[in-house]
């Protein structure tokens, strides 16, 4: 198989899936309302409500969804060869991605812009709400502790990305000025920022930084990198979206398209075969099964729970009109599986024989983000003539100014939960952002260095992430069902998902939990019991919730 024909099936099912699918969704079942009184003019305080355009947002909340997930699952899934994951990226982008966050911005858009767990608390009920708060917090928990073990590392292995990386920052400050302070229309100010982007990934390998093995304060260079990236994503959490998160991540996302263009148009020119096989029959030992791993190796790229943390979380109260939940919630779905898709071939088609592919894919969990920055490279440098070095820093930069955004939103993010919970449990200084930042920052570090002296103890729960993402996204889901129900809307666009997802979810949640018995890890064992109660515990009270919603409407229809 050449991986252009994949390149064109798959972003052309994509396409349609947006043209076609999505109109229908947004427009018949959640028949979204341009005259809707949206919370971010509703609720507007300048810092966290703020109505913003719908290409800005968009930018927002697809690199804060992307991050790095949509790299590694499927760089890690091909090990099952390529069909299986590209079927999934593809299908589940269309049917179960774009619904899902769509849904979940238009559902908390629609109940004052409330965070999907305590949106449950209102549709389903206040024991569902308390459980399905804390999967959430593990789930936010394990992203920001883990994405920076993540960044701090490739800033390790590829110093020439550090220049771009930190410079990023200051190029969004900017533009957030000349956007909303000296009101610079958008076109130039995206041109200006692109372009002073793209210069320091040339200028970055020319000019490669790295912090000494051991800095003066005794910490490591990545305990360092790790410390200052939670220093800087407090700042960010603290600051108006303005001033820096809808700029950072709208260059981003322009960023990434302008990438991903680059390495689609390699592949044009390259034209190269994809090595790995469609179906691996020859996997290595200690594999897992392909059912139902593959729906939880793979979940940023096909439907992630995060995404209705962000969705809910911030780009709720920043949504301008209603009817721009489709593209700012399905098209960004698109977007990033169109990033799952270019890894696939990166980590399939950028080798030179199966061989080459084989010696990276030697056992479970290898490829990853390496395998997506190396075989990224061979393409660029084989199709459009960039050099190694450029073509490595490029991806790469790629890589870790998603993880960043993530970063950024995943702590402004957590610092909500805590705010919440200030709320729910009437704790007065709780619900103040700077004390809840603390809080948010203060559980990460706890768990990055009190779990592991490297500043990686994230790593030590990260396991169990994949099925504790997927079991929130069927969650949201659950909770959009309800809600289309009361309604009186058709429900099955997003129970069918629903119920496929949390069965693939649990599948896998009771096969890891074998594989932790087995290898006598009582800590993960006794963790993934936890989620699992915690799961069937919602699930249960979700579905009474549904079940009585389904009566009374029947009552009422009988009535009537």
């Amino acid at each position: 198989m050449n991986a252009v024909f994949l390149m064109l099936m798959g972003l052309g099912a994509m396409a349609l899936g947006y043209f076609v699918y999505s109109k229908f969704i947004c427009e018949k079942i959640f028949k979204v309302d341009p005259h809707f009184r949206t919370p971010a003019h509703e609720m507007q305080d300048g810092v966290d409500y703020v109505p913003t355009n719908k290409y800005i947002l968009w930018g927002h909340h697809f690199t804060s969804v992307a991050g790095a997930a949509p790299i590694i699952g499927p760089a890690i899934a091909v090990i099952w060869g390529w069909v299986p994951a590209f079927l999934w990226v593809v299908f589940g982008t269309i049917f179960f991605a774009g619904v899902h966050d769509a849904g979940a911005i238009w559902a908390s858009s629609r109940n004052k812009a409330k965070s999907i767990g305590a949106l449950t608390g209102d549709i389903v009920g206040n024991r569902a709400r308390s459980i399905f708060m804390i999967v959430i917090f593990l789930v936010l928990l394990m992203v920001n502790a883990v994405f920076a073990v993540v960044i701090a590392g490739q800033l390790i292995n590829f110093p020439s990305a550090t220049i771009p990386v930190w410079g990023a920052i200051v190029v969004a400050l900017i533009i957030g000025q000349l956007i909303y302070r000296k009101m610079i229309g958008l076109l130039l100010v995206t041109v200006i920022g692109v372009v002073a982007l793209y210069a320091m990934i040339y200028v970055g390998p020319m000019l490669p930084l790295a912090l000494p093995a051991e800095t003066a304060i005794g910490l490591s260079d990545r305990q360092t990198w790790i410390v200052l990236l939670f220093v800087y994503a407090a700042i960010a959490s603290l600051l108006p979206v303005w001033a820096l998160l809808q700029p950072r991540d709208y260059i981003n996302g322009i960023q990434l398209f302008i990438g991903l263009g680059l390495l689609y148009g390699a592949v044009l020119f390259a034209m190269p075969d994809v090595v790995a096989p469609a179906f691996n029959t020859d996997v290595p030992e200690g594999t897992p099964s392909l059912i139902p791993l593959l729906f939880v190796t793979i979940a940023c790229g096909a439907i992630s729970g995060f995404h209705g943390l962000v969705s809910s979380g911030t780009t709720s109260k920043q949504l301008d009109k209603e009817p721009d939940v489709r593209f700012v919630g399905y098209f960004g779905a698109i977007g990033e599986g169109s990033l799952a898709l270019a890894a696939i071939i990166a980590a399939t088609a950028g080798f030179a024989t199966l061989a080459d592919w084989q010696a990276i894919y030697h056992s479970f969990g290898q490829g990853s983000v390496g395998a997506f920055i190396r075989g990224g490279a061979n393409i660029l440098q084989d199709g459009i003539g960039l050099n190694a070095v450029l073509s490595q820093t490029l991806l790469t930069v790629m890589v870790v100014l998603f993880a960043g955004t993530t970063m950024d939103t995943g702590l402004r993010l957590q610092r909500y939960i805590f705010q919440e919970w200030g709320s729910i449990y009437n704790i007065g200084w709780m619900q103040k952002a700077a004390p809840a930042t603390l809080l948010a920052v203060g559980s990460c570090l706890m768990l990055a260095f009190g779990a592991g002296s490297g500043g990686d103890g994230g790593m030590l729960i990260w396991p169990l992430f994949g099925t504790t993402n997927q079991l929130l996204a069927g969650l949201t889901l659950l909770v959009i069902t309800v809600m289309l129900v009361k309604l009186g809307r058709p429900m099955w666009y997003t129970l069918a998902p629903l119920l496929f997802l949390l069965t693939m979810t649990t599948l896998g949640l009771l096969i890891q939990l074998k594989s932790f018995y087995d290898k006598g890890d009582w800590f993960l064992f006794t963790l993934d019991i936890i989620i699992l109660i915690a799961a069937v515990l919602v699930i249960l009270e979700s579905g009474s919730a549904l079940t009585k919603q389904i009566k009374a409407n029947k009552t009422a229809a009988n009535k009537a």
